[in-house]
């Protein structure tokens, strides 16, 4: 028992039901029907509407961003003078970094939100590329599926227009000249015209199969039974020279052709795609500068990368307003792509409903509508075979010169079975119905999931330009201003060895007062057993709290007096309670 083939089926996918089962608003606000009709004014509106949703949204986050440049314009203007005395202790309990106390505190929030905002921003770029290479991959898929179509149609007509010019040929060549040897002999003529009839039946039964709605004429020959038979070409053009160019008087050409459709998606897929990868090329540049740009608290860069997400955030809005109208209509369209194809004036004039229903659906319960014409046509094809065995077995040994012409016959009766074997093949549903199948599937799963991953893409951009464009004017205030930095460009060039900390508690104390020195505290009762010893200078506190002698430069010192142990020091000065001068330049002269 021979297996039974699987005939392929398409189903529409959970995202497709889903999308299909949103409610449909016109411009009135009233309940539209969810039935894809595109040339409808009505379902247009429903579309208007839909997009317009990112329109409102793009309004709120223009809001946002207004409200919080105010708040940062005008309620921090005023917070500067009354908080200028804690802004001093922060600075004096900081650490070095800036980051402490209440202000700096509510930097480092506003700064981390800013980060935040830009990883989000890169995971939705990422989102971006996937999707767009999914949507790319199924546009590749519905444009090879409708190519191969393209193909088979192609080949159809080729076939039929070399079987008809081959039988065109037949009539007026070799069999109107066996007619005129076989003039003497009426058996023999009767078979040579009954081989002439039956090939004009099989040109007209061939010129009825059509599957489109327009008609080339071709004469067959000069008999007036002929005269008006015409090719029904299944495409205007084999696939490799398909029109790209738009016609003039119709968006569609007529007939409809499946490779003039291959090529026009495919040159607006590629500017989609083109577009989409410099989008988000330009959200990437504008995240990573960003993040350079607090880094570096480069003032200029923040300017040009704010400019920068404004646009990006105008452009991800209208993508979302676009691709939201699109995935509903896709949604529309791939729930029920059968009734649409059956319906539309473009695919069913001149072709009958059968016939589409039949490639479509490709079911075995229906019959091919061509079956009728290829049965008839097989039966003339037979009996022409007939009549020429015939006569090469009766004829010939009489009329020896209608050999050569006997053999021209079979010879394109040979070619034309064969021709019409492929033929027979080609019409089978099988081969255009899997086309078609695998165009809903790249159309209706890889390239409806492609633009729900772009609509989630431009939707989480949209929020992470807002965030980051509401958190810069606080991440800027972080920065130092101009007077700060001059001082401590000035403080830096004094000593490049002192910390920040040190010459801020440096510059606090001398407003408060000089620290006494150790020796003039009350404690301190012991004085230099030397008054001609040269005067030390007055000490500063360091940074590590011990004296240090910064204020009289290293050429300017004299040498230390020599060093004493405590048992001499208390000899001496229990010896001679007032010291000797001259003893003391000697000691020193040493």
């Amino acid at each position: 028992m021979a297996a039974m083939t699987t005939v392929p089926s398409y189903t529409p996918s959970l995202w497709v039901r889903v999308c299909h089962a949103l409610p449909r608003l016109d411009l009135t606000m009233q309940m539209r029907d969810n039935i894809f009709v595109p040339d409808s004014w009505e379902y247009q509106q429903t579309l208007l509407v839909l997009s317009s949703l990112s329109a409102i949204a793009l309004v709120i986050s223009l809001l946002v961003v207004l409200s919080f440049l105010i708040h940062y314009c005008c309620c921090h203007r005023g917070d500067r003078s009354e908080g200028s005395d804690e802004e001093e202790e922060d600075e004096d309990g900081s650490t070095g970094h800036g980051y402490s106390g209440k202000k700096g505190r509510g930097i480092c929030c506003v700064t981390w939100v800013a980060v935040a905002a830009v990883t989000l921003c890169c995971v939705a770029i990422g989102i971006g590329f996937y999707g767009n290479s999914e949507a790319n991959d199924g546009m590749y898929q519905l444009t090879s599926s409708l190519l191969t179509a393209n193909y088979t149609l192609a080949s159809i007509d080729l076939l039929i227009s070399d079987t008809i010019a081959g039988l065109q040929l037949s009539i007026s060549g070799p069999l109107t000249t066996m007619e005129e040897l076989f003039t003497g002999s009426k058996p023999f003529l009767v078979s040579t015209r009954n081989c002439r009839r039956l090939s004009e039946n099989v040109m007209n039964l061939l010129s009825s199969i059509s599957l489109a709605r327009s008609s080339i004429g071709a004469g067959l020959g000069n008999d007036s039974s002929i005269s008006g038979a015409s090719i029904i070409p299944l495409t205007p053009v084999p696939p490799s020279v398909a029109p790209t160019v738009v016609p003039t008087s119709s968006l569609i050409p007529s007939p409809f052709s499946p490779g003039w459709a291959a090529n026009t998606l495919m040159v607006n897929e590629d500017y989609r795609w083109l577009s989409y990868v410099l989008l988000l090329l330009l959200d990437l540049i504008v995240c990573l500068f960003i993040l350079l740009g607090l880094a570096k608290q480069a003032r200029w860069l923040l300017i040009l990368m704010t400019v920068l997400a404004w646009l990006a955030l105008f452009l991800s809005w209208g993508s979302l307003g676009l691709e939201t109208a699109t995935v509903v209509a896709l949604s529309d369209f791939c729930s029920d792509p059968n009734t649409f194809v059956l319906n539309s004036t473009n695919f069913n004039t001149g072709t009958s409903s059968d016939v589409l229903d039949y490639y479509l659906t490709c079911s075995r319960r229906m019959n091919s509508p061509f079956q009728q014409l290829l049965t008839q046509s097989q039966r003339a094809l037979s009996n022409i075979h007939t009549h020429l065995s015939s006569l090469d077995r009766n004829a010939l040994p009489q009329f020896p010169k209608a050999e050569k012409s006997l053999r021209e016959v079979q010879q394109i009766l040979n070619s034309t079975e064969g021709n019409f074997h492929q033929l027979v093949a080609l019409l089978n549903c099988r081969g255009l119905n899997k086309d078609y199948i695998d165009s809903l599937k790249g159309l209706c799963y890889d390239g409806m999931e492609g633009l729900l991953y772009l609509s989630l893409y431009s939707f989480l951009s949209a929020l992470a330009f807002t965030a980051i464009l509401c958190s810069l004017p606080g991440a800027w205030r972080s920065f130092p201003s101009e007077s700060e930095e001059y001082e401590d460009s000035d403080s830096e060039s004094e000593d490049p060895f002192t910390s920040h900390q040190a010459r801020r508690q440096t510059a606090s104390g001398s407003q408060r007062g000089a620290m006494a020195p150790f020796y003039n505290y009350p404690g301190a009762g012991w004085t230099p057993p030397f008054s001609s010893a040269p005067p030390l200078p007055t000490p500063n506190v360091s940074s590590n709290g011990n004296p240090g002698y910064e204020s009289l430069p290293l050429t300017d010192r004299q040498s230390p007096p020599p060093s004493y142990s405590p048992s001499m020091l208390t000899g001496y000065g229990g010896s001679q309670s007032h010291p000797n001068p001259a003893h003391s330049r000697n000691l020193y002269s040493r």
